[in-house]
């Protein structure tokens, strides 16, 4: 099961002690993250939360929270968010005192709240802050994933949403979507605006889903192929307008 069917399946009273999100797939981070706040009730009214994002608050007063008992219930969660210190992205916010006071409560949390990590980036394994949290945690982790899995993931995505496509044309979705996981997504809620009833077929990725740069540099080398000068210098124009550059499309 890949992280976000995970997370769908999670809620706040199964939250454990410590969690991590993290991820390099950007794209699949954001929904992870997103579908988690979700799935967990997050609200920042409710003072059961507390929200602290590194890159606007101090760790001395997130530290303070973490570590005082929970005042208007017998549990609370704590939320750190861009703490990029546990990736290999080149920015810290933890100086070594505050890293080391992170480390200690890793290895004896507060067993009336639970830490919630976001850590948007490539986790780097060489930390001593990171094979803590490994060894401490439940991990959610966007990463890339295999075709097989996102293959699997859409379509049952696809079926939820009531989208039935005809024989081979997923793959074409697919493949239109450069096997991305936030572009598969984008086009699946597009396909569902465009076609009411459901059905899909080859003409409806054909007309609705906008051309990867790879669709028209395949044109463009049939246009040159055929012979065909004037369509080729009309598609390379459109791309130079759209922002390629003419000697990459070269």
């Amino acid at each position: 099961m890949i992280a976000i069917e995970e997370v769908d399946a999670l809620s706040k009273e199964k939250l454990p002690l410590i969690t991590l999100v993290t991820g390099a797939d950007s794209g699949q981070y954001s929904q992870l993250k997103q579908l988690f706040l979700e799935r967990v009730g997050f609200d920042s009214s409710d003072l059961t939360y507390s929200y602290f994002d590194f890159s606007e608050n101090d760790f001395a007063e997130a530290q303070m929270d973490l570590e005082s008992l929970p005042f208007f219930s017998d549990e609370k969660v704590v939320i750190f968010d861009n703490l990029l210190d546990l990736t290999t992205t080149k920015k810290s916010y933890l100086d070594d005192k505050e890293a080391k006071s992170l480390e200690a409560y890793l290895t004896n949390p507060v067993e009336t709240t639970r830490l919630v990590i976001f850590a948007p980036g490539k986790l780097d394994g060489k930390r001593r802050l990171v094979k803590l949290v490994k060894r401490e945690a439940k991990i959610f982790e966007a990463s890339q994933l295999k075709e097989a899995e996102l293959r699997t993931h859409f379509q049952k995505l696809a079926h939820q949403e009531g989208l039935v496509f005809s024989k081979g044309v997923f793959d074409q979705l697919l493949i239109k979507s450069n096997f991305d996981f936030s572009e598969i997504q984008k086009n699946l809620a597009f396909l569902k605006a465009y076609k009411a009833d459901g059905q899909i077929q080859q003409t409806d990725i054909d007309q609705a889903i906008t051309k990867t740069l790879q669709d028209n540099i395949f044109d463009l080398t049939q246009y040159i192929l055929q012979g065909k000068i004037d369509q080729a210098r009309d598609l390379v124009r459109d791309l130079r307008l759209q922002g390629e550059d003419e000697i990459k499309l070269i």
